[in-house]
């Protein structure tokens, strides 16, 4: 029973389409595969599900207005019950929240979950999609895009804690190595820190291989409640804790060194799923890593460990596939690629295998009982996360 006192549930089925800088797909058919392959894993069909959830980001990225709807039927949401989450990069996590709400709630018995991104639509580059995210009057006349303000940040949080530009790039080539195990990877590979260090300069101290690529793909996952998931499977993964939380728009009035915001998240999963100590309760987790410096700013702003530690975690091994806590051993954003909406689902669906066992190649040592997603978005001011349980 949750602390809301309503319906506990379970994830029965995940699926994950082939993620790459331009595939052949339309989005609606990326989101029709990735929610075929979880209904086939659950052991379940589409008149089984009673609601559909769709998250995805800027309309920009497909091309087309009013997105939600045009996917709809993709995801198998033709004459459902349908709802579309958008909260920028941190989709991929709420919309399983959003999900778990439907289900939780007593209202469906169960709920479609999809994710999809097809950013390869938006010309010349998806990074133009982000041009109109900034504040009108104060920040968009200098021109800025989103490479200058994580530059921002991740110079920030290398001087509050005097971290080396070196010890970040452990973090690329740790799960750009994990990615080679993954079947749906764009851009697994065996690189080195000098790799990372002689990389392109594109806002002093990012560097091209800091920084994960713009991807097409989706992800989806099938929730339902206990009375159905003891009638499709003997390996439930419950849903226990969910958190999210936003901060101001107005990035230039935080501290960057820290995610406030997600500490929030974090606490708010952890309150609901009992958990105390998270270092020692959290068997695996896949925190947001679009950039490799975001890797660490997640561990400790989901207290995974101290503020400033994450980097010596790293170093010392601690965070590898079969360390005393894999960090991202999918591959993460830098290693499989950045759907935006689809990444965020992506570890969901990783944790899902990892707790199940069916990770194959990837699957963490011992006995993974409860495992963490988390996802990040907006003005670098959104956190959500969900906490897992075999």
């Amino acid at each position: 029973m949750d602390m809301f006192g309503k319906k506990r549930v379970a994830i029965v089925g995940a699926g994950v389409t082939l993620f790459r800088r331009n595939l052949k797909e339309t989005g609606k058919e990326l989101a029709y595969h990735a929610a075929k392959m979880a209904l086939e894993q659950a052991g379940m069909e589409l008149r089984d599900i009673q609601s559909v959830v769709m998250g995805s980001a800027p309309d920009a990225f497909d091309g087309v207005h009013m997105k939600g709807e045009y996917l709809a039927d993709g995801a198998g949401a033709y004459h459902k019950p349908y709802m579309r989450v958008f909260v920028g990069g941190g989709t991929g996590v709420f919309a399983p929240i959003a999900g778990w709400w439907h289900v939780a709630s007593g209202q469906f018995d169960t709920c479609l979950v999809v994710c999809e991104e097809k950013m390869s639509s938006c010309y010349p580059h998806p990074q133009y999609a982000f041009t109109t995210i900034f504040d009108p009057i104060l920040e968009r006349p200098i021109g800025m895009n989103l490479i200058w303000i994580f530059a921002l940040e991740m110079n920030r949080y290398m001087h509050k804690h005097n971290i080396k530009k070196e010890d970040i790039a452990l973090v690329s080539v740790k799960n750009k190595r994990n990615a080679l195990d993954n079947p749906i990877a764009q851009l697994g590979a065996n690189i080195t820190v000098e790799d990372v260090l002689n990389s392109e300069i594109m806002a002093w101290p990012v560097q091209r291989l800091d920084v994960s690529p713009t991807s097409d793909g989706a992800a989806a996952v099938v929730l339902v409640s206990e009375d159905v998931a003891k009638e499709v499977t003997d390996n439930p993964i419950w849903i226990d804790g969910v958190g999210w939380c936003i901060d101001s728009t107005h990035w230039t009035n935080r501290d960057l060194y820290y995610p406030d915001y997600v500490e929030y998240a974090a606490r708010m999963a952890y309150k609901m799923a009992g958990i105390k100590n998270p270092p020692k309760e959290i068997d695996v987790a896949e925190p947001y890593d679009p950039f490799d410096y975001k890797e660490l700013h997640h561990m400790e702003g989901l207290l995974l460990c101290k503020k400033g530690e994450a980097p010596k975690l790293t170093k010392e091994g601690v965070t590898q596939r079969d360390g005393d806590l894999p960090i991202c051993p999918s591959g993460g954003l830098l290693g499989c690629g950045n759907p935006i909406a689809a990444a965020g689902l992506m570890k969901v669906c990783e944790i899902f295998w990892q707790l199940r066992g069916e990770a194959g190649k990837r699957q963490v040592p011992g006995d993974p009982r409860t495992g963490l997603a988390q996802a990040w978005g907006d003005l670098m001011q959104y956190g959500s996360v969900i906490v897992l349980r075999r």
